[in-house]
């Protein structure tokens, strides 16, 4: 056995004002309200909890199918299928509350007053550590706009900014010409983190028919295939822009989540992975531990964004 093997580690992670025993959260969408995993994930293994996204108003979602298998991935077009705010507090806050780990509420809006008066009322419960705004979902009309905008996106996040005193996470969306560019402006306008990225806008066909396999046509893509394009959109990110980044995208192995806190990451979601592996999360932070202490470090800090920046590396656009 190594003798840095029995060196204490600390896995505490900082994203912006944002404190968590360690970087490893599961995403909005990905597990339910939490009460759907209990048999399968230790909750006090995790980092923190983003349960399914609220909006301001029920939403009945797209129409099915919803899912579709692809080649290393997952396309969805759920469409924010939630009953609303005030059912999401007065059915689920209480029991997300009583878990061991911080608790974390995705919400989405039509427009930037929807943002402004869910964050003003979710301000009001203690046991909420932060907000993590999407502004990126590719599948409901209007879902993505914001994130695609650099104005907008930097409107929405001040306009929230000034309606609570919950940490700030913005969720980008990767089908943009430039994330950098939408990270900056999100960055300051107030966010104190970033989470990178949501789904790439798909599409499937069954060619026997010429019917989309999605209800809605068009889907989001997550899952594996994604994973390199997520880490090029992390670490351009993080070279570009001084803010906490929690990467997302196609995590399902130890290594996965050690790729991300390399080229910049503080923390990460692991999403579609909960689908077909719900134990991964949890299981997750023990190995990263014993990766700190054989390498000899004592902090999880001590590995973010410690990828070799190639020599001949053009500029980040």
């Amino acid at each position: 056995m190594s003798l840095t093997s029995n060196l204490p580690v600390s896995l505490n992670v900082q994203l912006g004002r944002l404190s968590l025993k360690n970087p490893i959260l599961v995403a909005s969408g990905t597990f339910g309200y939490a009460r759907e995993m209990s048999a399968f994930v230790d909750y006090a293994q995790l980092g923190g909890i983003i349960p399914k996204t609220v909006t301001r108003e029920p939403r009945a979602g797209n129409p099915p199918p919803r899912t579709v298998e692809t080649t290393a991935g997952l396309l969805n077009s759920i469409g924010l299928d939630n009953d609303g705010i005030e059912v999401f507090i007065t059915k689920h806050l209480e029991a997300l509350s009583l878990l061991p780990t911080a608790l974390i509420v995705n919400i989405a809006g039509k427009s930037t007053d929807d943002f402004v008066v869910m964050a003003r009322r979710l301000d009001e419960f203690n046991a909420i550590q932060a907000l993590e705004l999407n502004i990126s979902c590719p599948n409901v009309s209007g879902g993505v706009d914001y994130g695609t905008n650099p104005t907008m996106t930097a409107e929405v996040v001040a306009a929230v900014r000034q309606a609570t005193s919950k940490p700030i996470i913005a969720k980008l969306t990767p089908n943009v010409t430039s994330v950098v560019e939408i990270a900056r402006a999100a960055a300051s306008a107030g966010a104190d983190a970033l989470s990178l990225v949501n789904t790439f806008q798909g599409f499937a066909v069954d060619w026997k028919t010429g019917e989309p396999r999605l209800g809605n046509g068009l889907g989001g893509l997550s899952g594996p295939a994604i994973k390199p394009l997520a880490l090029r959109i992390v670490w351009q990110v993080a070279q570009a822009v001084d803010c906490p980044i929690i990467g997302v995208g196609g995590i399902q192995s130890l290594d996965d989540v050690l790729e991300f806190l390399v080229c910049g990451a503080t923390a990460v979601q692991v999403g579609t992975a909960n689908f077909y592996n719900p134990s991964l999360s949890s299981q997750l932070t023990s190995g990263l531990e014993k990766v700190l202490q054989d390498r000899g470090c004592s902090r999880v800090q001590e590995l973010i964004k410690t990828v070799k920046v190639p020599k001949n590396q053009r500029k980040t656009c």
